[in-house]
């Protein structure tokens, strides 16, 4: 596992300084914050390079997706975050969603966000805030969805402006996750084009079951560029043992895409009340299903490790 962002130090407690702290840290550390505090944009590959000198490991990054809204790519973002964090994992929870559902859904209220840092309103390290111990949350800022014209308007690499902007963190966690907006736009292109693994839900009802095979098409597309995306996992949602349909879909998903299907997240109304408390579901019912559930989908990833 690796150390906080600054040794020493968590990243909540930078906020509230003028100058990211450097006693004590790797060289290569030093002019990653330089960076980050000047707001410089680094040459291609110069942050990357930095910054994995800096901690030992390669963080995983997770993007949760799928065209389709309503599948619970949010409660699946947060939960699967919270339980990682459950197993002694440090955790950076992205989110991408214009809605900025993940902040409620964590009972907290952030000044700034990823689209404050790109314009250059605020530094990440004042964005990125711990929401619990382990889990630090980069919100998508008050103005993400005018950050769509903003990356629109550059004439090259538009698609790697997160990428970019993140690259400054890239080892400073075990885990980055990415929760995405419904849809397929230029945030979500980023969003994918960060990760290397996508965790797909999917509620099992028929159109959700054609928009995971439209998901996989757009998915390819970005793969000739982006060689090592692959989608990881597919996880069923919404699974209701007391219609019978549900059985069907799920049948389907296992037959077309195999090993590929985690456990199925069942219908909880816990799960639902979890977000009005501000709670995750370990948090809110620790006992019901839908824990046990995220806890499953927690336990797959982490067996998929590398050693």
């Amino acid at each position: 596992m690796v150390a906080h962002p600054v040794p020493g130090a968590k990243i909540g407690h930078l906020k509230h300084s003028r100058k990211p702290p450097i006693t004590g840290v790797y060289p290569y550390f030093r002019q990653a914050q330089a960076a980050l505090y000047n707001n410089k944009k680094w040459e291609q590959g110069e942050a990357d390079e930095a910054m994995h000198r800096t901690v030992p490991g390669k963080m995983r990054c997770i993007a949760v997706a799928l065209s389709k809204g309503g599948v619970g790519k949010t409660t699946t973002a947060v939960n699967l975050a919270a339980g990682l964090v459950r197993r002694g994992r440090s955790v950076l929870l992205v989110d991408m969603d214009t809605q900025g559902q993940v902040a409620k859904m964590l009972g907290i209220q952030p000044q700034n966000g990823m689209a404050e840092v790109i314009n250059n309103e605020a530094r990440l390290d004042e964005a990125v805030v711990e929401a619990r111990p382990g889990l630090w949350l980069l919100p998508g800022g008050r103005t993400l969805a005018g950050l769509k014209r903003v990356i629109d308007r550059k004439e090259y690499g538009g698609e790697r402006t997160i990428s970019e902007t993140l690259a400054p963190l890239d080892g400073c966690y075990d885990y980055a996750i990415v929760d995405t907006a419904p849809g397929w736009d230029v945030l979500t292109v980023n969003a994918l084009f960060y990760a290397e693994e996508v965790v797909a839900p999917v509620a099992l009802e028929a159109m959700s079951l054609q928009g995971l095979v439209e998901f996989e098409h757009s998915l390819q597309a970005i793969q000739r560029y982006h060689n090592s995306l692959r989608l990881r996992y597919v996880l069923p949602t919404f699974l209701d043992r007391r219609v019978r349909k549900s059985d069907n879909m799920l049948r389907q998903l296992q037959t077309h895409y195999g090993d590929l299907v985690c456990t199925p997240i069942r219908y909880n109304v816990r799960l639902s009340e979890a977000p009005g408390f501000g709670q995750t579901i370990f948090e809110h019912a620790p006992a019901s299903p839908g824990a046990e559930d995220y806890l499953a989908l927690t336990e797959r990833i982490l067996h998929d490790e590398q050693p």
